[in-house]
């Protein structure tokens, strides 16, 4: 393991060299990480249908490789295309949009509020649906050229003849139909479900009439406007959720369970059967706890079994829907770390768990492919900061690891399943894209991205393990050092902390997984440290729910290894330390520095979560179950009555419309904080949600910037 991390510090070192001499200006560090400074790449590359052909596009042109060689022809061009469009009545477009291919010769794509599908072969738009241009939540079913879609809080269809079908007719602004629920929690990133054979939808229904309406400030207005949105706090009353089943011949509707009017369960991973006639749904408690696998009939919506439940003290969090099997439909694939990590399960329509397909101390990070026999993932095994892809047989349990470069890969699956397209990157590769056989062959070498950090004057960048507060657990770091390091000088350092579940900021991917932004500020004389805790992602259950009921405790506990670790290095001034991170690292730097002000002088809190009590159900009662049921926690990791303890300097940056960590959070604190006199400082973004975008994130990361610069260094 430490010769192998070894490795990725030299590599990185000896693959830049010490010859550059530009630097990052702050545009540069903050979106030129996502243009003029990204690895060459193949935008939207795809396979062409079942043909031996990938795709790829540019702004203007869809060009086209094959399998065996490099050379590119343009199969189609904006021109063209555009051309189609006007023949058919549709507005011509200044950029090819993102298209999808469905087979070898028909695409379809949207251009604002149009569907479009194109035949290269008869060179014309062979169908189009327009949509209202307020549409939203667009879910289409191709075979029949038919869209579902939603108006305000309404579901409706529209196919080929432009004619809407209302599927939903809720007056009540508190009904919402057809859009995601639980807010994206639980695998749960839309909700319309088509049937396999297109013949039914199923539908999230969203009754929010019990969830108390939270107040945000439209400033844009002439006079200032209220805009409310629903957010349910922790141990407050929630949404109640059910599933809807539309059938498109009869125009009728059913539901599922419709007798449970009342209930704030949650109702995950909607999974339909390949025939049909029967819709799966994890159905979970409120409090996280306790899930069934349950099976309904989608012609009336009755239970009709449980099929396996779990359990567990802490939580339990499904987030996969189930994966039939091609050529036995009385079988599935159930994703869960029941034994501690992410693993595969194969499971009989019965509820009979026929074996475990997947085991060992790491995690499935994605299943990419089922077919027949073969089920193709990509997962942690080889190294917990690397992501490589297997294919394993459920039958045998023989495995074969498919991609051998150490880093981070990214798969694209044929659909004859005898090849895919590799790209990946790691510490010393800015990207390579490769073509291989599933039998592991290279076929083809597509792109070798150049350098094209090459002109600058990069620091060193290693990552490597460290203890953490248990003395036991592997913490992985990333340490950046400053240009023209020397180690007989005293540095100041910033730790860039997050912290919290489903993130995992340090990877062997191109610059460690590391914004750009870090660079810069080593560049100007940083050390930036980085430690993926207890608590943060893609370590298993254990590795994770260490922060039950006591989110930042354990988190902090491991920080703090990290701060020991500068400090035995000697290049380190102990005396100038700073931390800074965004939600939950806005938490756990507000967190670090009032329980630790002895030892950090500067902290830009983004986006903080204060007091769990202020944030939502579906996230904030997993970790911390409710304020009822843990006064003790929430007390304890209030940052609120630590307001007092403040000692360095604090910048909160909150966007003035978050709603996610709402702005109450931070003003909270600012107000404890001036209640004990405590200097702060505080900035609001006033038309910004949870995160700051686009060119306003310039203005922001220079402000970040220019606090360290000011009261650090």
């Amino acid at each position: 393991m430490h010769r192998t991390l070894f490795l990725f510090i030299l590599s990185f070192i000896t693959f830049f060299g010490f010859t550059q001499e530009k630097l990052f200006n702050i545009e540069e560090a903050v979106i030129g990480q996502w243009k003029n400074l990204y690895p060459q790449y193949m935008p939207n590359l795809q396979w062409r249908g079942e043909t031996k052909n990938i795709t790829f596009q540019d702004y203007t042109n869809v060009y086209q490789q094959t399998i065996g060689s490099a050379d590119s022809i343009t199969i189609i061009t904006l021109d063209e295309l555009n051309k189609y469009l006007v023949s058919a009545d549709l507005d011509s477009m200044q950029t090819i949009p993102t298209i999808i291919w469905e087979n070898e010769n028909e695409f379809h794509f949207y251009n604002l509020n149009t569907w479009s599908c194109v035949s290269l072969e008869s060179k014309k738009v062979i169908s189009s649906i327009k949509l209202p241009a307020e549409a939203k939540n667009q879910s289409l079913w191709f075979n029949s050229k038919t869209i579902a879609y939603t108006l305000n809080n309404n579901l409706f269809i529209m196919g080929t003849d432009n004619s809407a079908i209302s599927i939903t007719t809720d007056l009540n602004p508190d009904i919402v139909n057809g859009q995601s629920v639980s807010r994206n929690e639980f695998g749960i990133n839309g909700g319309i479900f088509w049937s396999p054979k297109g013949n039914l939808i199923a539908y999230y229904r969203k009754d929010e009439s019990k969830v108390k309406n939270y107040p945000l400030v439209d400033i844009t207005a002439r006079e200032a406007e209220l805009k409310n949105i629903k957010y349910p706090m922790a141990g407050m009353a929630s949404e109640h959720i059910s599933l809807g089943v539309f059938n498109l011949a009869t125009k009728e509707t059913v539901f599922i369970e419709a007798n449970d009017t009342v209930s704030e369960k949650y109702l995950t991973n909607i999974s339909w059967d390949p025939e049909e006639e029967n819709i799966y749904i994890q159905v979970l408690n409120r409090a996280q706890n306790y899930m069934k696998l349950n099976k309904y009939s989608a012609a009336n919506g009755k239970l009709t079994a449980t099929l396996f439940e779990e359990k567990h003290d802490k939580y339990v969090e499904p987030h996969s829907p189930l994966i039939f099997l091609e050529n036995k439909k009385d079988q599935f694939i159930y994703q869960t770390r029941t034994h501690g990590y992410n693993h595969a399960y194969l499971y009989n329509t019965n509820g009979e768990l026929l074996k475990q397909i997947t085991k060992g101390k790491w995690e499935i990070t994605e299943i990419v492919h089922v077919k027949k026999d073969i089920l193709f993932y990509i997962s942690t095994e080889a190294c917990p900061i690397e992501r490589q892809l297997y294919k394993i047989s459920i039958n045998s349990g023989k495995k074969k690891k498919l991609t051998q470069a150490q880093g981070v890969h990214k798969i694209t699956i044929h659909k004859n399943e005898r090849y895919f397209i590799d790209e990946y990157s790691n510490t010393k590769t800015p990207r390579i894209i490769d073509i291989l056989s599933t039998g592991g062959k290279l076929q083809r070498r597509v792109i070798t991205a150049a350098n094209p950090l090459k002109e600058y004057k990069m620091p060193e960048m290693e990552i490597g393990t460290i203890k953490s507060a248990d003395s036991t657990t592997d913490l992985y770091y990333r340490l950046i050092k400053p240009v023209n390091f020397d180690s007989t000088k005293k540095y100041p350092a910033i730790v860039y902390v997050y912290g919290g579940p489903h993130a995992q900021l340090i990877e062997n991917s191109w610059l460690g997984g590391a914004r750009m932004w870090n660079y810069m500020m080593a560049q100007k004389g940083y050390v930036m440290l980085t430690i993926d805790n207890r608590g943060s992602a893609n370590r298993g259950l254990e590795f994770e729910n260490v922060i039950h009921r006591q989110c930042g405790v354990n988190e902090a506990k491991d920080q703090m290894m990290g701060i020991e670790f500068l400090k035995k290095t000697g290049f380190v001034d102990s005396e100038k330390i700073g931390v800074h991170g965004w939600s939950y690292g806005g938490f756990m730097t507000t967190t670090l520095m009032t329980n630790h002000p002895e030892t950090f002088k500067v902290g830009v809190a983004g986006g903080p979560v204060i007091d769990w009590k202020y944030y939502e159900i579906m996230y904030g009662e997993r970790y911390m179950d409710t304020p009822e049921e843990n006064p003790d926690g929430y007390i304890y990791t209030s940052l609120i009555h630590r307001a007092s303890n403040l000692k360095g300097k604090l910048l909160i940056i909150h966007g003035g419309i978050d709603p996610t960590v709402v702005v109450q959070h931070s003003q909270q604190f600012v107000r404890e904080c001036i209640k004990n006199r405590v200097p702060i400082d505080y900035f609001i973004y006033p038309r910004a949600e949870h995160n700051v975008r686009g060119y306003d994130r310039i203005h922001l990361m220079d402000k970040v910037t220019q606090y360290f610069d000011d009261y650090l260094k």
